[in-house]
């Protein structure tokens, strides 16, 4: 296969128009559709479906168009690395970051880079599989997540486990709670993380072993609003500390009870790539 086809088939996907994409390419329309033409020929398969003047892609061409993607965004990373060094303002670190997650805990993890002028960085909170998916297409060059991932042939994911927090009983001062027992927790309203986390079922297998039921008043999923409910419903919270690290040290919270084995945790995940991103490298270093 020519790659001078693969890359104008490329930006005929991005632009969807023949016209528009010759200008840019500097070559003429009749070149660029015999090239296009000739990858089909080499496939065996239309890649693009005409619709009025535009050119949507079909699903070959869905297909051809995500290996493109990885292909030349892989290549303009070697000339990042080999060629420009990928110093000063040419490096932009991408950070995506699941929505549900501490905000604590990833501005914990970038505050190397926040003092520092001569690096750009873009946080995305994203969900789990937009996370994923987002990272397959290399939009973002490292996702913190609180679940892991497993590599497969296909997707060679990088899933490291850069820490993991205690996850306590948390409440407004005054209660009377020093061990965990129904009776010292069964008149109490609860703030928790919905059923389909790992952590809420962590919580649930603790309460069937000590026999008590709670009193669930809400549930979210995203860490910033539950440490907000733990704040200001007066309920109790099943929460990991470093959410509400500013709480409890203010006083506004009060950490009663650590859970026994149950841990909240944090992965790094990235893609095998032959050329790691210099500033995702120096961020891990930490969590050796």
């Amino acid at each position: 296969m020519n790659y001078k086809h693969l890359y104008y088939f490329w930006h005929v996907a991005e632009n969807g128009h023949l016209t528009q994409t010759a200008q840019k390419l500097h070559v003429s329309q009749s070149a660029l559709s015999a090239q296009i033409k000739q990858l089909e020929e080499w496939l065996g398969t239309p890649l693009f479906e005409r619709t009025g003047r535009k050119l949507v892609l079909t699903q070959a061409g869905y297909i051809a168009r995500q290996y493109a993607d990885r292909i030349f965004h892989e290549g303009e990373n070697l000339v990042n690395q080999l060629k420009q060094g990928m110093e000063g303002s040419d490096l932009v670190v991408r950070i995506g970051h699941a929505s549900t997650m501490s905000r604590n805990f990833v501005e914990a993890f970038i505050h190397e880079l926040i003092h520092q002028q001569d690096v750009q960085y873009r946080l995305h909170s994203m969900t789990p599989d937009q996370l994923f998916n987002e990272l397959a297409d290399h939009q973002i060059d490292i996702a913190l997540a609180n679940t892991s991932v497993r590599g497969s042939d296909k997707q060679l994911w990088q899933s490291r486990l850069l820490a993991r927090q205690p996850v306590s009983i948390i409440g407004p001062l005054g209660r009377d709670i020093e061990q965990l027992t129904d009776a010292a927790l069964r008149d109490n309203n609860w703030v928790l993380p919905p059923e389909n986390m790992p952590l809420r079922a962590a919580f649930d297998m603790l309460s069937a072993e000590y026999n008590w039921q709670p009193r669930v008043l809400a549930e979210a999923d995203d860490m910033a609003m539950l440490r907000l409910l733990a704040r200001d419903t007066g309920a109790l919270a099943v929460i990991p500390d470093v959410v509400v690290r500013d709480e409890l040290t203010s006083g506004q919270l009060k950490r009663y009870l650590t859970l026994p084995n149950v841990f909240e945790h944090f992965y790094a995940i990235t893609l095998k790539r032959p050329f790691e991103h210099p500033m995702v490298a120096k961020l891990l270093q930490r969590f050796v």
